[in-house]
Parts: structure tokens; C-alpha cells; sequence
């Protein structure tokens, strides 16, 4: 049985339900490769987390009267090696918003020829279970996380990034050859996989079995991006059948950030050279725009590769509005926490006992919709809401403040973020620092920023190196704790400072 999913995070939920079924008896494991090497694969890494320990790195260790749940981790479009296949180049199709280059050509093929290499992967996986005389009572589900890394897939909420393969066989191969066309969240793999071992589905589990007799289909999936290494982002995105609306909520800056991940790829290589030397076309080069569209709407029926945002065209301000609204109401509901800028939500997680019960305090009860309208009312240079969310209680109210009049460079405001810049959390004082270098007094927040590199906190060090770096000081004073930031105990500060540290 096989279907498109769509991924909903940056991890699998498949990471989610391993205590559970080991619960439950099951011998758990988790392995890299199909090979039993003994080698455990990635797990949660860009978080803290009580580390759940596996009963072995490969299911091939579990004894024949116990059932398992196992994870083997492919490399996939990660491995380039020559055997992964051939593809022919110029053979090869872009979508529109590639050029039509050698490099993306190449590396397209590349990509292709690497799923004949999972493919051969899958068939040896296949291959362990019937030499163990297990295939016909194992289920196996096939899916992968967001694609390889081009520009508009990996990190970004436009299908390339999160419409993925799930593909199934069931024990004693039930539904063989069937395909469906609903749409599915990869966290339904969760509800789904319990239902099949006959655990049961606690309320907290978001998933829906989509095997289960009372099932019933999802009318519109949820993308989320934030936070990706050193690259602060935040979309959000609600998409159905035919459309797909993206919120894109820090439309103040460009969609291509500075991410040393990224940036050393050829492809970003060349796509940069080419926007330089102005040999892309209006699509390709939409990504180097210094600021974005807050909303963004696809027919992808008529416009599969989100081609032509509908989000000003009168004909669908329906759609807009109830997309927009279905999605605000998703964020209320699930808690969404991705609008707290992470510093402070580092500490106000520490502050409730977890970051999951911050938005369960009636103090905060309001709180996600309170965000969303400080982030609206900066998108409309509503300066008067913003002169008064600078003086809001919850400090990410008066990050957000901050951050949109130093956007719209509100001279008259610049008093007012002065005496900010004294404010009790170090990650609103660093948005109001930026805001006075953005309206061309650098000297009066630059030595918050600087200071606040070495915070306690690595997360608000790592938001004042990127202020520092948005802001254009570059004084010796700046040079000096840049090459102090290169040592920083956290990484992705430690990526930035090596960034800074050619500017000088």
C-alpha cells in the first residue's frame, strides 16, 4: 500500500512510541544501515532529552518468541556514492524555480540515482526478514524525512520539503497493491503503528490510525519549520487537497539566511553567483528578495511547483481567510510554542518545570493569539500597538515589539527602545539593541549585544551573535567578542562567530 505523506516537524515521530511497545514486550531496537554492525543511529539531537536505551542496535538480536519494533535508518539522498545508480543528466527536468544549470542538473541526477541505492536497500531488508521466517508477521513502514537539501526542499514548507513517500506492507501482504490519495501527517505513522500491535492509543498521541475501521481522513495536513541549526525561521503552513497556504512569520527578512549547512553545497554556490550576475529569472530569483509576503496561497491542482502566490488575488480571499484562520486555530490548540522566541522560552520552561506547561498557565492562556497579533500589528505598521507591546508583561510580546519598529526603522520610537534595552530578559534586550542599529544608533545597543554573547543562557548568546551579525558593527569591540564567541560552549554561536569572524 503506498501514499504521499506530509512531514509535520523536523523529527520523526517514529522516535515517539519505541518506550511503548518496548511497554508493551516488544524487543526494541534501532539501527543504522540494513547491516548488523552494532551501530545505533540518529536520534533527538537538537534537543535535551532522558535518552530512551534500545534493547540492541538491530532487530536480528531479538529472540525468536518475542515480537520487535525496530527503526533501520537509510541513508537515502544523503549518499552520493558511485554505485547509488546512474541517471543521465540531461535527462534530467528541473522544476521552473531551478535554472537550467549543469550543477542542479548533476545534482538532481545524483539525487535520482540515490533511490536506486534505497531501493536495493529496501530489498535487502525484505531479505532479512524472510531468511528469519518473520516477513509474514511483520509490518514495515517506508517513509522518509524532508528531502535532500536544494533550496526549496529541505527547511522549507513547500512540498518539495514535505510531501514524502509512505509505503507500507502489511503481515501476509493484506491491502497488496492498493494505493491511496488521502492526505496523511507522518504522525499518523504513530497512531497507526500501535493500532497494528494492538497498543493502545492514548489521547496525547495527536496521530490517527488511518487503518483503523472508524478512521476518518484528514481534510488538510500541518508543515511546521523553525529553528534549523544556527538559522533562526518560523513557517507555518495548512495544506489541503487542492490548496496550500503558508505563513510566513518573519517576513522582515529574506528566505535564503546565512546556514553553513547550506552554504557550502554547489548548488547554493552557484545559485548565489547566478542571482549576482542576474542570470536568474523572476521565479528563481524570489528566494534572494530582501523581504517576503507574509501570506502565501497555491492552487497546486493548477500550479503543482507553487509557482503564482494567490494570497492578493480577490477571486480567493475566501480560501485565504479560511486557510489563515484553520491555521491560527491549529496553532492555539496544539500550543504551538515556535512564536516564543527560544531563549525565552529556554527560561520559561525552566521557570513552570517545562517548556510544555507554559501555555497551560492562565497567565498565558492568551498568549499564542496575543503573539500572532503583535506580529500582524508589525506587518501593518500599526506603530501605536507596537510602542504599547513594548511595554507588554510577557517578554515575547516586547520581543516582537521590538523587532518590528526596528524593521520599519521608527525614529520617534527610538527612545523608547533605549530604555528598553534595559528590560529584564536578555533576548528583548538584544531585539531592542538591533532595532536602534537598524535606525543608525549602533552605539547605543551595541554594547548590549556584545555582552550578551556570553550569556548564561547559550540560546540568547547565540540570538546576540546574530544580532550582531545583522547589524553591521564591526568594531574592535566587536572583533574582540566575536574571537572570544569562537569558543563558545555552544555550537551554532561557534558557527556564527567563524562566519563574523572574515568581516573584520
Amino acid at each position: 500500500m503506498g501514499s504521499p505523506a506530509y512531514h509535520d516537524s523536523y523529527h520523526l515521530p517514529i522516535r515517539m512510541i519505541p518506550e511503548l511497545f518496548k511497554q508493551a514486550g516488544y524487543h526494541t531496537a534501532q539501527n543504522s544501515g540494513v547491516k548488523h554492525q552494532g551501530k545505533h543511529g540518529k536520534t533527538d539531537y537538537n534537543f535535551i532529552w532522558s535518552q530512551f536505551k534500545y534493547d540492541s542496535a538491530h532487530w536480528l538480536d531479538c529472540p525468536k518468541d518475542r515480537p520487535f519494533f525496530a527503526v533501520l535508518q537509510l541513508k537515502g539522498g544523503k549518499s552520493r556514492k558511485n554505485d547509488s545508480g546512474k541517471v543521465d543528466p540531461d535527462n534530467v527536468t528541473l522544476p521552473p524555480y531551478y535554472p537550467d544549470h549543469s550543477v542542479f542538473k548533476e545534482d538532481w541526477a545524483d539525487y535520482l540515482g540515490s533511490w536506486l541505492q534505497v531501493d536495493r536497500e529496501v530489498g535487502s531488508a525484505v531479505q532479512q526478514l524472510k531468511d528469519a521466517e518473520r516477513l509474514n508477521n511483520t509490518a514495515i513502514f517506508f517513509m522518509t524525512d524532508h528531502g535532500v537539501s536544494h533550496l526549496r526542499g529541505k527547511q522549507y514548507v513547500y512540498e518539495e520539503g514535505i510531501r514524502v513517500p509512505l509505503i507500507m506492507r502489511l503481515p501476509n501482504e493484506r491491502f497488496a497493491g492498493a494505493t491511496r490519495n488521502d492526505l496523511v501527517n507522518q504522525i499518523d505513522v504513530t497512531a497507526t503503528s500501535l493500532g497494528l500491535a494492538g497498543i493502545p492509543i492514548e489521547n496525547h498521541i495527536q496521530g490517527r490510525d488511518f487503518l483503523a475501521d472508524d478512521y476518518v481522513p484528514r481534510k488538510a495536513v500541518f508543515s511546521a519549520r523553525d529553528r534549523c541549526d544556527e538559522t533562526v525561521e518560523i513557517l507555518r503552513s495548512v495544506r489541503t487537497k487542492r490548496f496550500k497556504y503558508i505563513r510566513n512569520f518573519m517576513s522582515h527578512i529574506p528566505h535564503v539566511q546565512p546556514n553553513q549547512y547550506k552554504d557550502g553545497k554547489a548548488i547554493m554556490r552557484t545559485m548565489k553567483l547566478l542571482h549576482a550576475e542576474g542570470e536568474l529569472n523572476q521565479l528563481q530569483d524570489r528566494i534572494f528578495n530582501p523581504v517576503r509576503p507574509t501570506e502565501e496561497l497555491y492552487d497546486l491542482h493548477r500550479d503543482p511547483h507553487e509557482t503564482v502566490n494567490l494570497a492578493g488575488d480577490a477571486q480567493y480571499e475566501n480560501t485565504l481567510l479560511a486557510l489563515r484562520t484553520q491555521l491560527y486555530d491549529q496553532m492555539v490548540s496544539t500550543r504551538d510554542l515556535g512564536l516564543i522566541p527560544e531563549p525565552i522560552l529556554e527560561d520559561l520552561g525552566k521557570r513552570y518545570g517545562s517548556k510544555f506547561q507554559i501555555l497551560t498557565q492562565p497567565e498565558n492562556k492568551t498568549l499564542v493569539r496575543d503573539l500572532i497579533n503583535i506580529i500582524e500589528a508589525g506587518e501593518k505598521q500599526d506603530v501605536e500597538s507596537l510602542l504599547k507591546g513594548l511595554k507588554d508583561e510577557a517578554p515575547p510580546v516586547c520581543y516582537w515589539a521590538a523587532t518590528w519598529l526596528g524593521n520599519w526603522q521608527v525614529v520617534d520610537a527610538g527612545d523608547a527602545l533605549m530604555e528598553t534595552t534595559g528590560h529584564a530578559d536578555a533576548t528583548v534586550r538584544i531585539a531592542a539593541a538591533l532595532a536602534l542599529s537598524r535606525m543608525g544608533r549602533s552605539n547605543d545597543g551595541a554594547a548590549t549585544i556584545l555582552k550578551t554573547i556570553e550569556d548564561d543562557n547559550w540560546l540568547a548568546g547565540m540570538y546576540a551573535i546574530r544580532a550582531l551579525e545583522w547589524s553591521g558593527i564591526r568594531t574592535p569591540a566587536a572583533h574582540a567578542a566575536v574571537k572570544r564567541a569562537l569558543s563558545s560552549p555552544y555550537e551554532f554561536t561557534r558557527r556564527i562567530a567563524k562566519r563574523l569572524s572574515t568581516q573584520f
